[in-house]
C-alpha cells in the first residue's frame, strides 16, 4: 500500500456475514479489501489487494484472546512480522488509545480518540428504541495518529451513515515511507475493534 493518495475511505459491507470493508483512495482505486475471519477465538484478519480476494497482501493476528491489552501483529505476504498495534488496557473503555509498534518492538505512533463523550452519547442513545437507528448520523468519533513528537499525521473520522459503515482518513503530516503500511494496518485493525464496541 505504498504511495497512497489521501483521503482514503473505508466502507463496510453490510450485506455480508463477515466483518469486512473496502479501502479506496482519492483516485477511486481500491488499495485493500479487509476481511475478518469468523468464528475464531483469536482475531485473524486477511488483507487482500482488492475485492476479488485472489491475493493476500497482509495478515493481522492477535497474540492472545479476550484481553483488553491484546496486541495484533502485522505480517507481509511472506509471513514476516513487521510491526503491531497494541490496545492500551482499561483506558480504552473511556477513550480509545492504541500504540503502533515497529519491527524492533519500539513504539512509533499513538492513536487516540479526540472526544470520549461521543462514545458515551452513542452508547446511551443506542439503547433507546427507534432513536438507536439514527446514532450513526448523530455521533461521529474521530481519531488522531500522532508521531513521537505528538504531531498529528493522520486523522480517521467516522462519516454520518446508518450502521456506522463509512470512515475517512485524511493526511495531516508526513510519515516515513516505510511506516505507511504499519499505520494503515493499525488503523484498519483499530476500526474493526472500535466499530464492534460501538
Amino acid at each position: 500500500m505504498q504511495d497512497i493518495k489521501f483521503p482514503v475511505n473505508f466502507t463496510f459491507n453490510i450485506g455480508t456475514l463477515a466483518n469486512d470493508f473496502t479501502a479506496v483512495d482519492a483516485s477511486g482505486k481500491t488499495i485493500a479489501y479487509v476481511k475478518q475471519k469468523m468464528f475464531k477465538f483469536k482475531e485473524d484478519i486477511d488483507i487482500f489487494s482488492d475485492e476479488t480476494k485472489t491475493k493476500v497482501i497482509y495478515k493481522i493476528k492477535a497474540d492472545r484472546w479476550l484481553d483488553f491489552s491484546a496486541a495484533y501483529s502485522f505480517f507481509d505476504e511472506n509471513g514476516n512480522e513487521f510491526g503491531k498495534i497494541a490496545r492500551k488496557g482499561w483506558r480504552s473503555i473511556w477513550k480509545a488509545k492504541y500504540e503502533i509498534i515497529d519491527q524492533h518492538q519500539k513504539p512509533q505512533y499513538v492513536i487516540g480518540e479526540e472526544n470520549g463523550w461521543i462514545k458515551v452519547g452513542d452508547a446511551l442513545l443506542g439503547e433507546i428504541p427507534i432513536i438507536n437507528f439514527f446514532t450513526g448520523y448523530l455521533f461521529n468519533p474521530s481519531y488522531l495518529v500522532k508521531n513521537s513528537l505528538e504531531n498529528p499525521v493522520i486523522k480517521l473520522k467516522k462519516l454520518p451513515s446508518f450502521w456506522g459503515r463509512k470512515f475517512e482518513l485524511t493526511k495531516m503530516g508526513e510519515l516515513d515511507s516505510d511506516d505507511d503500511d504499519r499505520v494503515m494496518l493499525g488503523l484498519m485493525m483499530m476500526i474493526l475493534l472500535e466499530r464492534r464496541r460501538g
